[in-house]
């Protein structure tokens, strides 16, 4: 199908989309190791959908409009309020937010770059923040984490999504379900983005701490390649708590930054949903902090039982060595050329080998009672 068709059908403006970027996404533990290279070999994709939305009065207007026809809305009216979503965007579409929208260069920098920290820079004319999600796989224990930018003005929310793996249909649909507070405009939307995202950092430490769990159900048995998943086990989340960490804390700041009176983004009658979330994001803090603590001494308990196990197999080796070494004396012994009782004699040797014989089994019952064996 020509391009032109397929622009037009979809209602999106042609010098929004841009070229195709060549678009790689790293992750937190590439960021946090200082790795310029990328995680992964560069694939070619083009720029995802372009989604629109118009909240008129507190209620949805239209959507799915073209992009360019976002400032004749604004123009309009000041209760008119604005969604757009961004995926895998090119440098072209975002320069072209900054000359509509007033962004700072420096805001649309940060928004290309894909090893930002979470955190909430202030502007003149706009927020920025940098967001990301957290959703742990339970087959592995390794955490996943998408990266989202948020350009905040007094009638438009821009949310820059950085590869596709972020999903923002639940986000969508909770501000379907929450109809009611949307004539709060950017404040509502920016509200449900955030609880959609504290939520799933939520999902990831109670899924991590089970997880932990499991591993410490484990972490006494006596197999062999239990011993070797629990070790696997525990490192693999290990690391995937620092990053957790990573990216539950900073976002403390954040909300408790949103609720400053001076921004002017929370009206009173939000600040109560906007206080539910920093208790969330308290909680998810606090049990990363909690469960930091559990898998260090899971580790520091497996290296012990290791030890233990060490012990015991040293304890084995060497009573079996004692029972061999009671034979190897006496024959040794007899081996020398000395005349010994019995010598050349049938009784004598019946006589060393009942003295082989009856030592290493005395040696035997005495190590196995003490529980050598």
């Amino acid at each position: 199908m020509d391009r032109d068709v397929e622009l037009g059908r979809a209602g999106i403006n042609e010098d929004l989309l841009g070229p195709p970027p060549a678009h790689v996404h790293r992750t937190l533990a590439d960021v946090d190791r200082g790795d310029r290279a990328p995680a992964a070999k560069p694939a070619e994709q083009p720029p995802g959908p372009v989604r629109t939305r118009l909240y008129r009065n507190g209620v949805v207007a239209e959507e799915g409009f073209p992009p360019q026809r976002i400032s004749e809305y604004l123009d309009e009216g000041s209760e008119a309020v604005v969604w757009l979503d961004l995926c895998s965007p090119t440098p072209h579409q975002l320069e072209l937010l900054r000359s509509e929208f007033g962004l700072h260069s420096l805001a649309i920098e940060d928004a290309l770059d894909e090893t930002q920290r979470t955190k909430l820079d202030r502007y003149r004319t706009h927020l920025f923040l940098s967001a990301h999600s957290a959703v742990l796989e339970e087959n592995t224990g390794r955490l996943l984490s998408h990266e989202i930018a948020v350009f905040i003005t007094p009638c438009a929310l821009i949310t820059v999504r950085k590869d596709p793996g972020f999903d923002i249909e639940p986000v969508v649909a909770l501000w379907d379900s929450s109809a009611d507070l949307a004539h709060f405009g950017v404040s509502f939307l920016l509200w449900g983005l955030l609880d959609h995202l504290v939520d799933g950092h939520f999902h990831a430490v109670e899924s991590l701490d089970e997880a932990v769990e499991l591993a410490e159900d484990q972490l006494f048995s006596s197999s062999r390649h239990a011993v070797e998943r629990v070790q696997r086990r525990s490192f693999e989340l290990r690391k995937s708590l620092v990053l957790l960490r990573r990216v539950t804390l900073p976002m403390r700041e954040v909300v408790n930054s949103l609720l400053r009176q001076d921004l002017g983004v929370v009206p009173e009658p939000m600040a109560p949903y906007y206080h539910d979330v920093y208790d969330h994001v308290i909680r998810a803090s606090e049990w990363t902090e909690s469960l930091r603590d559990l898998i260090t001494t899971i580790v520091e308990t497996n290296l012990t039982l290791q030890g233990n196990r060490m012990n015991l197999i040293m304890k084995k080796v060497t009573s079996w060595a004692a029972i061999i070494a009671v034979p190897t004396a006496i024959t040794g012994w007899y081996g020398q050329n000395l005349p010994y009782p019995g010598v050349e004699t049938r009784w004598g040797f019946w006589l060393s080998s009942i003295l082989i014989v009856g030592g290493a089994t005395g040696l035997y019952f005495l190590f196995k009672r003490k529980d050598w064996l």
